[in-house]
């Protein structure tokens, strides 16, 4: 009656060996260290930058505990992991100092970061601790100013090559058209031209206040923004910003990261409990924007010393040349919609690129108009670009195409994650970098843990002076609900918080109430005069309809939680939703099968030590 077939127990000891494989790594702790990582897309950490990096440490004298070098998504990165934090901090200054020549353009991020002091063999199958939240463990807080001007630049070019092909379709002749801070400049030789292009840009370019201007012999017409449209340009640019980083971020994977506007011009982002750092930083704190020029057809390069043609850009094009490129830019990362890793028809490393409907047209245009002639793709970051590819134009193409010239795989891969993240509306700049320490300090995460200890103390007394031997059976399935609690939190990698923990407490509960219902539905029936074997058969039995009938409806609630709350709530409601869960199977499955062992064998069993069992008096 009270036995369980062997593949219940092999069930119940399966469970119990994963849950305690992916509970141990939240008890190794954490180590002070140090990561190396690329800040340029043309620079790779690799096995030499490996050995670079231990002998710069080993001339200092500086020990180590271990250095690894990973190399995960074609993304290098060198971690150094290290006794105490002094010597953490003095190898993090030694490292940027000796491996960035130029400090205002560095080559490497060298970033604080903490290790898990899990072993190999652990981390091989992937069990991991759980990674902590800002109000317990801390993270990576970015401070980021919007750079307003160069986002109404931006602007302004735009509207420049948007006037210019209106003009141009409308037949208007102009003399040139020039771009200031805020506005636009067109030079005509006559009035009537002036005229005719400010009755078109009235209404194709409303957010421009345009005005006629006589100068000597010949009129020019000014656009200047509008209040109200210099305003929205800034306001849309810091939005467009908060949506491209949400994309980057979401490259990183962060559990509930928290990223939203302060003032008028900067942005924070909040990283909880992020284990790579440098990484975090070198994908957030890129500013990289694509955009494509027709290059010089006379000279598209020049070598280093040379003079660049009049009017023209000129970029860095490798080691010691230089690409020489109109102003005019054809697309920008605005139009990206897609952006992958490929190969070309030579089986070269490449980026496939789709435009939308817009900037495929307008390639389309600027390709059919300019065949035979040469055309560069430009990489801009920090406000500095590095020509990509110049390429002569074989055709017509439009809202898709390759760029070509990438050394590897990596760097194709690399190139296409930060177009596929998104253009940024604006230029950004990291004012402030800090890893932050726990919100609520190292007393309150002393105090939720050590309340969490004294509460299944405090059970576990009153179960077993109460319930005796079923109460220790009761205590044992806690023990194996918060094991296997604590497992699923660390495999699926969720972010413990302050709430979690007071979820986790509310778990425990929840638990020893169902064994609470079970202990006194076998006493009823022996109150009942049934007997021992009988009587937990059936007290398990119609528990077990209560059970799930309370965990259903709370679990529910749960449910609403996690799907309409946010933040501290959304951690709450995880950890309550999977408490149920592993209460669920530890206060029946698991409980019901220790009992089973105990007491199935025994056919005999005349009494049960189940704590004072209060009969009614015969009458």
């Amino acid at each position: 009656m009270n036995r369980y077939p062997l593949w219940k127990y092999i069930v119940i000891v399966a469970a119990l060996l994963i849950g305690a494989l992916y509970s141990i790594p939240n008890f190794f702790g954490e180590a002070p260290a140090v990561q190396v990582s690329s800040a340029k897309p043309t620079i790779k950490v690799d096995l030499a930058t490996e050995s670079r990096v231990e002998n710069i440490l080993s001339n200092a004298s500086i020990n180590s505990t271990g250095i690894f070098f990973e190399n995960a998504n074609n993304v290098g990165s060198i971690k150094i992991r290290f006794a105490d934090t002094d010597t953490q901090l003095r190898a993090r200054d030694l490292l940027q100092q000796k491996l960035n020549n130029d400090q205002n353009d560095p080559s490497f991020t060298v970033a604080l970061n903490l290790l898990s002091n899990t072993p190999d063999w652990l981390n091989a199958i992937n069990a991991l601790p759980m990674p902590l939240g800002l109000d317990l463990r801390g993270g990576v807080y970015f401070l980021l100013q919007v750079d307003m001007k160069g986002a109404v630049q931006k602007k302004i070019t735009s509207l420049a090559g948007d006037i210019r092909g209106q003009l141009r379709d409308k037949n208007i002749r102009h003399q040139g058209i020039d771009r200031g801070p805020e506005s636009v400049t067109i030079n005509f030789s006559n009035r009537d031209d002036a005229d005719a292009a400010r009755s078109l840009l009235l209404s194709s370019e409303p957010e421009l206040d345009w005005q006629i201007k006589a100068v000597g012999g010949g009129a020019q017409l000014l656009g200047e923004f509008k209040p109200s449209a210099l305003k929205a340009v800034q306001d849309n640019a810091v939005k467009q910003n908060i949506i491209t980083l949400n994309k980057r971020v979401n490259e990183l994977a962060v559990k509930e990261p928290l990223i939203q506007q302060q003032g008028a011009e900067r942005i924070v982002v909040q990283l909880p409990g992020v284990q790579d750092t440098a990484r975090a930083k070198d994908i957030i704190g890129r500013t990289a924007t694509l955009e494509s020029r027709l290059a010089d057809p006379i000279t598209p390069s020049i070598s280093l010393g040379e003079a660049a043609p009049p009017g023209m850009d000129v970029f860095r094009f490798g080691e010691n040349r230089y690409g020489v490129f109109k102003k005019s830019v054809i697309f920008s990362g605005e139009s990206i919609t897609d952006a992958s890793a490929g190969f070309d028809q030579n089986q070269r490393p490449a980026v496939n690129i789709s435009l939308d409907a817009t900037g495929g047209r307008v390639m389309q245009e600027v390709t059919r108009e300019n065949i035979g002639k040469p055309m560069g793709m430009i990489l801009f970051e920090k406000g500095k670009g590095e020509v990509l590819t110049i390429a002569t134009i074989q055709g017509e193409f439009g809202s898709k195409f390759q760029i070509t010239g990438q050394p590897t795989t990596a760097s194709a891969n690399d190139l296409a994650l930060l177009l596929r993240a998104g253009s940024l509306a604006a230029p950004m700049e990291i004012i402030e970098e800090r890893t932050i320490g726990p919100s609520l300090g190292a007393e309150n995460i002393e105090k939720g843990f050590k309340s969490l200890l004294i509460g299944f103390t405090a059970i576990a007394i009153f179960m077993m002076a109460y319930y005796l031997l079923f109460g220790t059976f009761s205590v044992l399935a806690l023990g194996v609900n918060l094991l296997l609690l604590i497992s699923v939190l660390s495999m699926l990698q969720a972010t413990l918080t302050l709430p979690g923990i007071a979820a986790m407490a509310l778990a425990l509960g929840m638990a020893i109430d169902s064994n609470v219902l079970i202990n006194e539905r076998i006493r009823e029936e022996l109150r009942n005069g049934t007997a021992p074997q009988t009587a937990i058969a059936l007290g398990f039995d119609k528990a077990w309809a209560t059970i799930l009938d309370s965990n259903v409806t709370t679990l529910i609630a749960g449910l609403a939680l996690l799907a309409f709350g946010s933040g501290p709530i959304k951690g709450f409601a995880i950890v309550h939703c999977l408490g149920i869960l592993t209460s669920m199977f530890s206060a029946v499955f698991f409980s019901r099968g220790i009992v089973n062992l105990w007491y199935g064998r025994n056919k005999k069993v005349q009494k049960l030590a189940i704590g004072q069992v209060w009969r009614p008096k015969e009458k």
